[in-house]
């Protein structure tokens, strides 16, 4: 595992750290679908993600989804940080979007890399600006951008994350991830066709306007 560690994180961490990443951490292959994170879970292992797309979302009093941010190979959680320092019940959802290796590693290493580790520190300092930035954009989406811009943004990120124009998915999942109704997303989604910025196929979105 200290080769899949030093691939991706080699030019942050030091060897030191990269080994006892190495000792106490487990690896996990997660299937596209698979649900990591459950909203009120007290979290016991953090994700440090190797490969592949983590998809991170919010519900709300009505039980409904709002996507907040991908998590790509080299990117950790902040919410899934401030639960394990915290030791709160997890307040968002994980699920891959995409087939995804994981490095697992135990929170109470957490506390003890921080005061040991100045690369650790910042690592996790700087997740915790990205994920913010991430978080305010989505905000700023919601509150400024028009459905219809909010819903290319959507599909330009999804293909950017996925490292595919061609995005397998349903008006029904978009609704879900927009948290908006399936009969806007399938209006929407045809209008975007007829501008000439995505093809419609059965199940699958080509993303043209990247």
């Amino acid at each position: 595992m200290v080769n899949i560690i030093k691939d991706r994180y080699g030019y942050i961490f030091e060897d030191e750290l990269i080994n006892e990443i190495n000792e106490v951490a487990t690896i996990k292959e997660v299937k596209e679908g698979e649900k990591l994170i459950e909203i009120g879970d007290y979290i016991k292992l953090m994700p440090l993600v190797i490969s592949g797309a983590i998809k991170i979302m919010r519900e709300d009093s009505d039980g409904d989804e709002l996507l907040l941010y991908f998590l790509e190979g080299g990117d950790t959680c902040a919410m899934t940080l401030a639960c394990c320092m915290g030791q709160k019940k997890s307040e968002i959802r994980a699920v891959a979007e995409t087939k995804a290796t994981l490095i697992m590693i135990p929170v109470q290493k957490m506390e003890e890399w921080m005061t040991k580790y100045s690369t650790w520190r910042s690592f996790v300092l700087e997740s915790y600006q990205n994920r913010l930035n991430e978080m305010l954009e989505a905000i700023d989406t919601i509150a400024f951008l028009k459905m219809d811009q909010r819903l290319l943004k959507y599909l330009k990120d999804k293909a950017m994350v996925t490292r595919d124009d061609v995005i397998s998915t349903t008006h029904q999942q978009i609704a879900y991830d927009l948290h908006t109704s399936r009969v806007v997303v399938s209006r929407l989604l045809k209008a975007l066709e007829k501008e000439g910025k995505i093809k419609l196929n059965r199940n699958s979105i080509l993303v043209k306007d990247l």
